[in-house]
C-alpha cells in the first residue's frame, strides 16, 4: 500500500510538473507578443487624426518606414522625378503608393506635400492602372479616372490626383505590402 501512494505521488508531480512548464511557455509567447505587436486600428471621425506607428497591427517595418493597416510606408523628404521614384521605391521591394481605401487617403492627407503615386497610362487598354496592372477604384478618384495621359500622377493633400511632368521634381512615397 506505501509503494502504490509513493507511485501516485510521483505521477501526480510528473502532471503539475508538466502542466506549469506548458503555462510558463504560454506565458512567455503571450508577453513576446504583447510587446512586438501594437494595434493601431484607428477610430477616424472628421476631426480626428490619425497617428502613425513605426510597428503595424501585422508586422514590422524597417526603421524609417511607417506601419498601417498590415502595409508598411515611406515618406520621402527628398524630391525626385516619377522614374527616379518609382526605381528608389523597387530598391526598397516596394512599389510606389497606390491607393486601394479611404483610410489610405486620410493617411496621406497628414501632408502638406505632393507625392508621386504608382499609376500610369496604357495605350494599349485607354485607361490608368496601378504598377501592378489594376484598375483604380473610381470611387477613390472619380475625376482623375477621365484625365488625359500627358504626364504621370501626383497625390495632393485635398485628396485629388493631378498630372504633373514626370520630370518636375515630388515627393514621393513607397509602400510594402505586407500580407
Amino acid at each position: 500500500m506505501a509503494v502504490s501512494r509513493i507511485t501516485m505521488w510521483r505521477l501526480m508531480s510528473a502532471i503539475f510538473g508538466i502542466k506549469c512548464l506548458l503555462l510558463t511557455v504560454t506565458l512567455g509567447i503571450l508577453m513576446k507578443n504583447s510587446f512586438t505587436m501594437q494595434s493601431i486600428q484607428p477610430t477616424l471621425t472628421p476631426t480626428s487624426t490619425v497617428e502613425f506607428q513605426e510597428v503595424s497591427e501585422c508586422c514590422a517595418c524597417l526603421e524609417k518606414w511607417i506601419g498601417y493597416q498590415c502595409n508598411c510606408y515611406f515618406i520621402s523628404k527628398e524630391e525626385k522625378s516619377w522614374e527616379e521614384s518609382r526605381d528608389f521605391c523597387a530598391s526598397q521591394n516596394s512599389s510606389l503608393l497606390q491607393l486601394k481605401t479611404r483610410n489610405e487617403m486620410s493617411f496621406m492627407n497628414a501632408s502638406q506635400n505632393f507625392f508621386w503615386i504608382g499609376m500610369h497610362y496604357s495605350e494599349e487598354l485607354k485607361a490608368w492602372l496601378w504598377e501592378d496592372g489594376s484598375f483604380p477604384v473610381k470611387d477613390l478618384l472619380p475625376v482623375f479616372s477621365n484625365t488625359k495621359p500627358r504626364g504621370c500622377p501626383v497625390f495632393s493633400p485635398s485628396k485629388a490626383v493631378s498630372i504633373d511632368s514626370c520630370e518636375t521634381k515630388n515627393g514621393f512615397i513607397c509602400k510594402q505590402s505586407r500580407i
